[in-house]
């Protein structure tokens, strides 16, 4: 096949379609998404996401088994209450209550480990003021002691707790001080029982969990499947329910808002009844697949993704040849020869501008310049921000536009926040260093992603390029990951307050070039060969033509591939290595005619739990109609992107589409 001339003609198209456009966004040209593995092959158009359940992802676990949604839960029993059992009751907290009564009529003495480190926390008065609260009634105090830190707070009032044994309740004020009161002591006889009838009830005679789930440990995964949801949003929500920070939840990949999803999820050193027991509560999302489990999820911990994507109304670009000749022909290609691994449209953001643009002016250390286009007024950008990028343009005043930018506006508002708070020169302007700050008050994990942005948009251009220059054939030069490397495991931040990017971060892998003597007897297939992104710590390929491409694309930017360290460690990347050639697994396709638009063509794995139907129903049988549909299936390894795959068989610019939004998961 001859690349170079297919990779002219898919240029050419783009700049005919750039000037016919009207809407400025991001195009796959502009990221160095140009070529296509089959160019000869007919596409055809479709609608991706016209509903979200034509969208649906399973995660692949780290033992390559598809993480479905078998279960809503445990079942737990009620017992039924009989009179008898309510006489046993009534004994039970009368007998309680009485042995309440006559322990608080001795004196009570709080341990002396914990009154000294009361002591040392309010001094000898409070402390006398406080432990008079057992004496008397209704009484209460407030403190005078002051204590700002959150984390020590919760500290002192867990010291409470344990040192009273729950016979003081305490509550921080607005003035971060402590109210005091003497605990209800029939609201506290209550709980005690309730909680031990809940552990008679729950545990065998060994004392362990009675949940049909194996003993306790200190893990608890369970499978959670969301409907039109973000994962972020799912974790936010379900830790809000169990009092929990969202970062003591944890998994291994982000899924994508837009389409039906079911993942892992696990949280340390919590009872499966409470997380159970949300499935009453939540909507649009359920829970399921309790396991006890020794070890935690990590952010990578996953093999890769099932994918099970619908296309409506799907039309042939060549109308001589039927649909199903184009489709097969499209989906035998992709199977044999797969996709080029390109970094898909998300990576680049949804505005007018390129988060790989604003990632380059980080590199060079142009604060100023990154600032600018953060805040600049764009024809593609969310239509609540365009008043206050508006002001910014105009006059520069930080309040003003921070007032009117949108809170979901994060990596703006942080930036308008620290300069609010910063002050102008003479000539009303904001020093470099005022900039820097402000860039370092956005989430870490979003000022990460800029530089991330520009690495995938060079490896995308020399990506485009070594198939121009080389086709899909091993050549000298070529890089292969080195087996007999050592491998290094990679550290992270594990600190941060925010989420960490969806990328495996466990293995780091060395790569060797191809020799010209492996090269010629073919030891090599094109889906092993790797191309590296930037970085301080990689090799860059060989073959002097290709390096030449890193040189001039970079070069052309003003950075050089061999300095990526900066006196910001965090924008000093020490780059990766990503297969040229990614071949999905599994894959089939079945076409279906329907006539209404939204009419169902597959199963959820919760419709399919709930009518008692197994996996192989999940594809619903044609009903007729005009319309056509082509439902495809296959596995993805994790990073790659579904929509790649889509414009490989498609022939379809996915920044054209707005259905098409990319998913890296």
């Amino acid at each position: 096949m001859d690349f170079k001339r297919s990779l002219e003609v898919s240029e050419a198209g783009n700049e005919v379609s750039k000037k016919a456009r009207t809407v400025k966004g991001v195009q796959e040209a502009d990221v160095g998404i140009t070529a296509y593995i089959s160019e000869s092959l007919g596409g055809f158009t479709g609608a991706i996401k016209q509903r979200y359940t034509d969208f649906l992802v399973n995660e692949i676990d780290l033992e390559n088994k598809v993480v479905y949604l078998e279960d809503e839960g445990i079942k737990i029993p009620e017992r039924p209450k009989k009179d008898t059992e309510k006489s046993a009751d009534a004994d039970s907290k009368a007998e309680f209550t009485e042995k309440a009564r006559e322990e608080e009529k001795q004196e009570f003495q709080i341990g002396a480990s914990k009154r000294i480190r009361l002591l040392e926390i309010f001094g000898e008065e409070e402390l006398n003021k406080i432990e008079d609260l057992l004496k008397i009634p209704g009484s209460s105090f407030q403190s005078e002691k002051v204590i700002d830190n959150k984390k020590e707070r919760g500290e002192i009032h867990q010291l409470f707790r344990e040192g009273f044994e729950g016979k003081l309740d305490t509550k921080t004020t607005d003035k971060n001080t402590f109210l005091i009161s003497l605990a209800n002591r029939s609201s506290r006889v209550n709980k005690q029982l309730q909680q031990r009838k809940r552990d008679q009830n729950t545990k065998d005679e060994n004392g362990v969990e009675n949940w049909g789930i194996g003993p306790t440990k200190e893990f608890l995964h369970f499978t959670l499947y969301k409907e039109n949801k973000e994962t972020m949003e799912c974790v936010s929500l379900i830790s809000k329910f169990l009092r929990l920070k969202p970062k003591q939840m944890r998994f291994s990949g982000t899924k994508d808002r837009r389409g039906i999803t079911s993942q892992r999820v696990c949280i340390s050193k919590i009872r499966v009844d409470r997380v159970n027991s949300l499935n009453k509560t939540l909507r649009g999302l359920r829970i399921g697949g309790f396991k006890y489990e020794d070890r935690d999820l990590c952010l990578g911990d996953l093999n890769g993704n099932e994918f099970l994507i619908t296309l409506r109304d799907v039309q042939t670009l060549d109308s001589s040849l039927p649909i199903s000749s184009i489709v097969e022909s499209s989906l035998n290609s992709l199977k044999e020869n797969g996709f080029i691994n390109y970094y898909g449209m998300q990576r680049f953001g949804t505005f007018s501008i390129s988060t790989h643009t604003i990632g380059k002016e980080i590199l060079l250390n142009n604060w100023e310049n990154a600032v600018e286009l953060i805040l600049s007024e764009q024809e593609l950008v969310l239509p609540d921000s365009i008043p206050a990028r508006k002001i910014w343009a105009e006059t520069k005043d930080a309040k003003q536009a921070l007032e009117l930018m949108p809170r979901k506006c994060i990596a703006e508002s942080s930036i308008l926040r620290h300069l609010s708070n910063s002050k102008k020169d003479e000539n009303g302007k904001y020093s470099s260093n005022d900039y820097f700050f402000a860039l370092a008050k956005i989430p870490r994990n979003l000022r990460i992603m800029y530089g991330h942005a520009y690495q995938s948009y060079i490896w995308n251009c020399v990506a485009s390029e070594r198939l121009r220059l080389f086709g899909p054939k091993v050549v000298e030069g070529d890089l292969v990951l080195d087996d007999q490397s050592e491998n290094t495991a990679q550290v992270f931040n594990g600190d941060d307050e925010d989420f960490e990017e969806d990328v495996r971060k466990d293995i780091f892998q060395r790569a060797r070039p191809v020799t010209r003597e492996e090269a010629e007897i073919g030891k090599f297939s094109i889906d092993e060969i790797v191309l590296p992104t930037p970085g301080f710590d990689i090799k860059y390929p060989e073959n002097e033509q290709l390096f030449k491409v890193y040189q001039d694309r970079m070069g052309n930017d003003g950075l050089n591939p061999f300095e990526m360290v900066r006196k910001v460690k965090e924008f000093s990347f020490a780059g990766s290595y990503r297969s040229l050639i990614v071949k999905p697994k599994n894959v089939e396709f079945h076409i279906r005619n329907y006539t209404e638009s939204a009419q169902n063509l597959v199963l959820t794995d919760l419709e399919l739990l709930r009518e008692g139907k197994s996996r192989s129903e999940q594809i619903l049988a044609s009903r007729g109609g005009d319309r056509v549909a082509v439902i495809l299936k296959f596995q993805l390894d994790v990073s790659a992107y579904a929509t790649m795959a889509l414009r490989e068989i498609m022939k379809a610019d996915t920044s054209r589409h707005g259905d098409l939004c990319d998913v890296r998961i």
